[in-house]
């Protein structure tokens, strides 16, 4: 397990995710943890829905570092996905599947599907939830996009974009939550730790 530096001894729970969006934005909410990166199998399966494949990666992200670690912790697993014309977008192979992507959403509206789930310890009881933004984007030339390429922020985002770096300044609407486009939708976080009695900072263990 890997520890977040910047916690203290008295963790509410692990994040199975190495994004540091999303350690940003459970320290916005209060919360302290560490941190386990999963690993799963991030293949859709056949007839899969979007909203059916973030929800069993954020489960799956969960309960893998649940047993695997043997965590005497909630574990929080979250998965985000860019979705245009029913298509999934993950992240980009290279540079020019990247480039691909932007132009796909240079002036158009697509989905941010945001999902995130919390696994308890001992009986591995799971809640979830599920968060839907509309993002467009305004016309981008392909000039912006290979520079906005050139600075790396493109190649480990879903969708060939972050929110919260300089795609910023061509989403011209957004549609829901912010923070589920950056990857933890914090509304739905807050009220499934809640629900899972982990917030706030009242993780029963």
């Amino acid at each position: 397990m890997i520890l977040d530096p910047q916690v203290t001894e008295h963790d509410d729970l692990v994040l199975a995710s190495a994004s540091p969006r999303r350690r940003e934005l459970l320290r916005q909410i209060g919360m302290r943890f560490r941190v386990a990166p999963a690993e799963v199998d991030e293949t859709v399966k056949d007839g899969e829905e979007p909203g059916e494949y973030v929800l069993r990666l954020a489960r799956e992200k969960a309960l893998s570092i649940l047993r695997r670690d043997q965590a005497l912790l909630p574990v929080l697993g979250a998965d985000t996905s860019v979705i245009l014309s029913g298509e999934i977008l993950g992240k980009p192979a290279d540079r020019a599947e990247a480039a691909d992507m932007l132009g796909r959403l240079s002036g158009n509206t697509h989905q941010v599907y945001s999902a995130v789930a919390v696994a308890l310890p001992g009986e591995e009881r799971v809640f979830d939830r599920l968060n839907i933004t509309r993002v467009t984007f305004a016309p981008l030339e392909p000039e912006w996009i290979q520079a906005y390429i050139d600075t790396g922020d493109p190649m480990d985002k879903a969708g060939a974009y972050g929110v919260q770096g300089h795609a910023a300044e061509r989403i011209s609407r957004i549609e829901g939550s912010f923070s589920g486009v950056m990857g933890l939708p914090l509304y739905e976080t807050a009220q499934l730790l809640e629900t899972a009695r982990c917030y706030p900072r009242a993780c029963s263990h």
